[in-house]
């Protein structure tokens, strides 16, 4: 039921804990799940991972800690996948020539159209400040992993993601190696502030 993860945490599916456990008591689980910085990552884990889960839309991992010997739940990633426009102009001469083996380049749209996983959502558990057990960074080096592990077998070297146009995000998946190529109008079911969501890629 378990993946692998950086030492000191262990990655459960969702998919298999439904199977093992039952989905009242998954449900149980993720309701004990706190975000007050970001609603929409709190909303996602509630309220649509386990549909979304049962229809093979997406993949959510739960990420478990120990804390005073118990397992618990300090976060979680959801990864799916997504076909995308890059605008040719948005990327360098060093980017255009990786990402051109992953996709098509539409020569009227001036653009390249490509299929790479989404790292969809990505959060911290704040409830009895279980966050502090877990790093941002860590978190999503997890997800990258994932990402790379199913690559091996699949082919591609893309991740991709959204996020809100605030520095603070921003700079944190710079740091992280994604980087900006364009920005995507919200959808009306995106529960975030602002008209649209900041796309960021990395070549694993």
């Amino acid at each position: 039921m378990t993946s692998e993860a950086l030492s000191g945490f262990k990655i459960f599916r969702l998919t298999e804990m439904i199977q093992q456990l039952g989905e009242e008591r998954v449900e149980k689980v993720l309701s004990s799940f706190c975000s007050p910085m970001n609603e929409d990552i709190e909303y996602f884990l509630k309220q649509k991972a386990v549909p979304l889960e049962k229809q093979s839309v997406s993949r959510t991992h739960l990420v478990y800690a120990s804390f005073r010997k118990k397992p618990v739940l300090t976060g979680y990633f959801t990864l799916s996948t997504k076909i995308f426009d890059i605008p040719k102009k948005s990327v360098s001469s060093n980017m255009k020539r990786k990402i051109n083996r992953f996709g098509n380049y539409n020569s009227e749209m001036k653009c390249y159209t490509i299929s790479a996983p989404l790292i969809a959502q990505l959060g911290k558990n704040y409830t009895n400040g279980y966050d502090k057990l877990i790093t941002g960074d860590e978190l999503l080096q997890m997800a990258c992993d994932i990402i790379s592990d199913v690559q091996l077998s699949i082919g591609g070297k893309i991740a991709y993601i959204e996020c809100e146009d605030k520095s603070k995000l921003i700079n944190f998946y710079e740091k992280n190696g994604f980087r900006i190529f364009s920005k995507r109008e919200l959808d009306k079911d995106d529960k975030v502030k602002g008209k649209y969501l900041i796309q960021m890629l990395k070549v694993l």
